[in-house]
């Protein structure tokens, strides 16, 4: 016969524990509180998607303009060098036309 002091309760009570938390826990879950819960985390969630999402618009509206400029200061300095190129040229020319001239005298 099977006697009760012999049964080993403690894996039915554990099972038993679970199910009965298990239910609790789901009628929490399901309730009105969690359910504010959950649409106050969304909303801060999406707040803080909002703000990070202005920030990378301004950071690629920077980027933009110091790329902008960066592109502007090297058509300047190219333009610098050939200007230098071409008064470079120049003295090279009047000092052949002058050496011309000298032999010729």
């Amino acid at each position: 016969m099977l006697n009760l002091k012999d049964i080993n309760w403690k894996k039915p009570g554990l099972f038993a524990a679970g199910v009965a938390f298990g239910t609790a826990g789901i009628k929490i879950l399901a309730s009105d509180d969690a359910k504010k819960l959950y649409t106050n985390c969304t909303a801060a969630v999406l707040r803080a998607k909002a703000c990070v999402m202005k920030t990378a618009t301004t950071v690629q509206e920077n980027a933009g303009d110091i790329l902008a400029e960066a592109k502007q200061i090297n058509e300047d300095r190219a333009s610098e060098a050939e200007a230098e190129v071409v008064d470079d040229f120049c003295e090279v020319d009047k000092t052949a036309e002058e050496a011309a001239d000298e032999t010729e005298e």
